[in-house]
C-alpha cells in the first residue's frame, strides 16, 4: 500500500512521506537489481528482448524518484532533504549500472544493426537511438575501470547540484531590508507593501500590516524585482541589487566551490569519453547538433541586438537625467527608470494593471485559449486525488467527445518557505499502453511563484505572471496532448533539449494576442475589462527594451557555452574571472567587481540547463517561427485559427520525442525555422511589421 509503489495511478500526495519514500525506493532498487540479474541471461537483440524489459524496469523507480524530486523542489524540508541526499547516489548508481550494462548495450548496438530495426516504428527507433547515445555517454564502449570513474564524478556533480540548489534556496530567504518609514518604501505600490508585510510575519514581526509595516524585502522574486522597479530610494536599490548578485557566495552557503567542482567534474567526465569539451559531448543529443551552430546563433543575435541595447540604454539615460538622476545609470537603476519610462511611453503601470489580471480570471481565460488552439477542454478535479499543498489545484483535460485524456496540477504562488523561486513544469505520468491494453493518462504539473491573494482578494497578477502562466502551460500540453503509447517517448520524454521549449514560448504569444488579451481582462471589483487604447499600449510595449533585454539573456547563453566549452577548468582563472572576462562583448554596464551572479545560476549549475541555457532563445526562434504561421493564416480567421493549431498539436505536441524535432518544425512549417523570426518578431530587425 505505499504510495510511491503506485505508479499506474495520480499519487496519493497526502501520503507521500520521506520515509515512505525511502522504504519504496530502497524495496524498488533492491528488485529491480535482481530483475537486471536476470535479464541478463535471457536479453536477445528484439524491442520484446531488450528495449521493453529496460522500460519496465525503470518506469517504478522513475516514478518514484519523480516525485522526490519534486517534494524537494515544492515542498523543501530537512526531512525531504535528508532523504533526497541518502537516496541520490543510489540511484544515480543503479541508472549508471544500467546505462553502462554490457549485455542491454551489446544487444541495443545488435538490434540496431539488424534488418529488424527497419520493422522498428519511429518512435521505436528514436528511443533506441537515444538509449544507445545515452549508454556511450554512460561509459557503456569505455573499459570497466573508465565507467566505474565515471559513475562517480556523476554522483558527486549530483550532490554538489542538490547542495548548490538548497544554498540558493536558503538564499533567496534572507531577509536583506527591514523597511520602517515612509522614506524607506517611497514610490512603493500596494500590492507590493502588501507581500513585504506578509515577509515580515515570517521574519519576527507578526503585528506588521501593509499600511503601517515594517515591512521585509528578500531576495523572493515577487520581493526584489518590484523592489528595484518602484523604490524611490536610490541607496537601498543599490543595497539589495549588491545583495542579490553576491546571494550564495559567502559563509556556509558559499556556491563558489561548489561551481569549480562541477565544472572540473564535467571536463572529467568529457574527457573520458573522448570528447573535447563538455558542450561537446552534451550537443551530440541536442537539436543544434554542434558548439558551432550555438555560436552561429548566438553570433547573429548579438550583432543586431547589442547595437539595439546601446541605443535602449542611452535612451535611457537621457531619461533619467531629464527627471533629476545627473550619475550614469547604475545596474540599480535599470529597472526604476525603465519602468517609469515605460510607463510615460505607453501610459502604463504594472501595479495600475494588476487588478485587471485577478488570477482565477485569468486561468479560466487561459483554458479557453487552449480550447480554441487545440479542441480539449480544462476542466476541475479537484478532490479526485490529493495534492501536496493546499494551493494546489487538479484539473482533468477533455477532447471534443467529452473523454478525459490527461490530468494537470497547478501550483501556482510564491511559498517562498519551502517552494524554489522561478516556475518549472513536470511530468508526474507519462502516456502508455499497459500490459490490459487500456492507456495510462499522462499527468503534468505546473509550478509559478506569483505573488499570493492579499486583503481577502484573489491574487492579482502582473503581465510578467501572466505570460509565466502561459509559458508553463505549453510545457505542459506538450506533455498532456501526445498520442504516443511509448512511454520514454511520449510527451516531453525524448525531446531534445533545445526543443522542449518550442511549445511554452510559442504559448506566451497568445497573451498578447488582441481578443485574448482582452477577453482576459477583468477589473476584480468592476469587473470591466481594459479599454481598447489600454490593450493597445500593452501589445506595443511587449517589446520596450527588446535589445537590452534580448542581450540579458544572450549574455547568459554565451556563459554558459563558455564556461562548458571555451573555460578551462584546470586553469587559475576562475569561474567569475572567465565571467569578467567575456562580460564586454555582451553587456552594457558591466559586472559589479564582487558580482557572484553564478552562485545563484541555478539552471546550469542544479537545474539541467548545463551547455544548454542556449536553448532559450534557439526555441525562441522556433516559437517565433510557429507564430508567423498563424499570422499568415490569419489571426482574425476563427476557422483558420483552428485549422492551424489543430495542425500544430498533430505534429508538435502530438508526437512529442517519437520523431526528431527539425522533422516536426518542418512538417508543420513546409521548411526549416527562420534564423531571423524572433528578431523580427521583437522588432529588432526594420522590416518587421507588426501582425499582432
Amino acid at each position: 500500500m505505499n504510495p510511491f509503489l503506485q505508479h499506474n495511478e495520480l499519487p496519493d500526495y497526502e501520503a507521500m512521506t520521506p520515509a515512505l519514500a525511502e522504504e519504496a525506493i530502497d524495496r524498488l532498487l533492491t528488485s529491480a537489481k535482481l530483475q537486471l540479474s536476470q535479464l541478463e541471461q535471457t536479453v536477445s537483440p528484439t524491442w520484446d528482448g531488450c528495449m521493453a524489459p529496460r522500460y519496465e524496469l525503470t518506469d517504478p523507480i522513475s516514478y518514484a524518484w519523480g516525485i522526490v524530486s519534486h517534494m524537494l523542489n515544492a515542498m523543501n524540508t530537512p526531512a525531504w532533504r535528508t532523504v533526497h541526499e541518502k537516496l541520490q547516489p543510489r540511484i544515480i548508481t543503479f541508472f549508471s549500472e544500467l546505462s553502462q550494462n554490457q549485455h542491454f548495450y551489446q544487444a541495443m548496438h545488435a538490434l540496431a544493426q539488424s534488418p529488424a530495426y527497419e520493422a522498428l516504428d519511429d518512435a521505436q527507433k528514436r528511443i533506441l537511438q537515444s538509449d544507445m547515445r545515452e549508454a556511450i555517454h554512460a561509459g557503456a564502449a569505455c573499459l570497466p575501470d573508465v565507467r566505474v570513474k565515471l559513475t562517480a564524478l556523476r554522483e558527486k556533480n549530483a550532490a554538489d547540484s542538490a547542495t548548490f540548489m538548497n544554498h540558493a534556496l536558503d538564499a533567496s530567504k534572507a531577509v536583506v531590508l527591514t523597511l520602517s518609514t515612509e522614506q524607506d518604501i517611497a514610490g512603493l505600490p500596494h500590492s507590493l507593501l502588501a507581500s513585504a508585510s506578509e515577509a515580515a510575519r515570517r521574519n519576527g514581526h507578526p503585528d506588521s500590516t501593509p499600511q503601517a509595516g515594517p515591512w521585509v524585502i528578500t531576495h523572493e522574486a515577487p520581493l526584489f524585482i518590484p523592489f528595484l522597479q518602484y523604490s524611490a530610494c536610490r541607496d537601498l536599490r543599490e543595497i539589495l541589487y549588491r545583495a542579490h548578485v553576491t546571494r550564495a557566495s559567502r559563509g556556509d552557503l558559499d556556491n563558489q566551490p561548489l561551481i569549480t567542482n562541477i565544472l572540473k567534474r564535467r571536463q572529467d567526465i568529457a574527457h573520458l569519453l573522448d570528447t573535447k569539451t563538455y558542450a561537446d559531448l552534451t550537443l551530440e543529443g541536442r537539436m543544434a547538433q554542434s558548439v558551432q551552430a550555438v555560436q552561429t546563433l548566438i553570433e547573429r543575435i548579438t550583432s543586431v541586438a547589442k547595437p539595439a541595447a546601446q541605443k535602449d540604454h542611452q535612451t535611457l539615460e537621457d531619461y533619467a537625467r531629464k527627471h533629476g538622476q545627473p550619475e550614469p545609470l547604475a545596474a540599480w537603476d535599470i529597472a526604476f527608470w525603465s519602468e517609469r519610462l515605460r510607463k510615460e511611453r505607453f501610459t502604463l503601470d504594472t501595479e495600475t494593471l494588476r487588478p485587471y489580471f485577478p488570477f482565477p480570471h485569468v486561468l479560466d481565460c487561459l483554458f479557453e485559449t487552449v480550447q480554441t488552439l487545440f479542441d480539449v477542454s480544462i476542466h476541475a478535479a479537484d478532490g479526485k486525488a490529493s495534492v501536496w499543498h493546499p494551493d494546489v489545484r487538479l484539473f482533468a483535460v477533455k477532447n471534443a467527445t467529452g473523454t478525459c485524456i490527461a490530468h494537470l496540477y497547478l501550483d501556482p504562488y510564491s511559498r517562498p518557505e519551502t517552494k524554489r523561486g522561478g516556475a518549472w513544469m513536470d511530468s508526474v505520468l507519462s502516456r502508455s499502453r499497459k500490459p490490459d491494453g487500456s492507456i495510462r493518462l499522462p499527468a503534468a504539473l505546473m509550478v509559478c511563484n506569483q505573488a499570493r491573494p492579499t486583503d481577502g482578494k484573489p491574487a492579482l497578477m502582473t503581465l510578467s505572471e501572466v505570460t509565466t502562466l502561459y509559458h508553463e502551460c505549453g510545457h505542459a500540453l506538450h506533455h498532456i496532448l501526445t498520442e504516443v503509447d511509448l512511454a520514454p517517448a511520449a510527451g516531453i520524454n525524448n525531446v531534445e533539449w533545445d526543443a522542449v521549449e518550442l511549445p511554452s514560448q510559442f504559448m506566451e504569444n497568445w497573451a498578447y494576442h488582441r481578443p485574448f488579451l482582452k477577453r482576459m481582462t477583468k477589473h476584480v471589483e468592476t469587473g470591466a475589462p481594459l479599454p481598447d487604447d489600454v490593450i493597445d499600449q500593452i501589445i506595443a510595449a511587449r517589446w520596450f527594451q527588446a535589445g537590452h533585454q534580448t542581450l540579458r539573456q544572450i549574455f547568459f547563453s554565451a556563459l554558459d557555452m563558455g564556461l562548458h566549452h571555451a573555460y578551462d577548468p584546470q586553469s587559475n582563472e576562475s569561474p567569475d574571472d572567465y565571467k569578467f572576462r567575456i562580460a564586454p562583448q555582451y553587456t552594457i554596464i558591466p559586472p559589479l567587481p564582487e558580482d557572484r551572479f553564478l552562485c545563484g545560476f541555478s539552471h546550469i549549475f542544479a537545474g539541467g540547463y548545463a551547455a544548454g541555457y542556449y536553448s532559450y532563445k534557439w526555441a525562441e526562434v522556433l516559437a517565433a517561427d510557429a507564430f508567423a504561421a498563424f499570422q499568415e493564416a490569419g489571426l482574425e480567421d476563427q476557422t483558420a485559427l483552428a485549422k492551424t493549431g489543430r495542425r500544430f498539436r498533430d505534429t508538435v505536441l502530438a508526437r512529442g520525442g517519437s520523431r526528431h524535432p527539425m522533422e516536426l518544425f518542418k512538417t508543420f512549417r513546409g521548411r526549416e525555422p527562420d534564423p531571423d523570426a524572433l528578431l523580427r518578431q521583437s522588432g529588432l530587425l526594420e522590416e518587421h511589421a507588426s501582425q499582432t
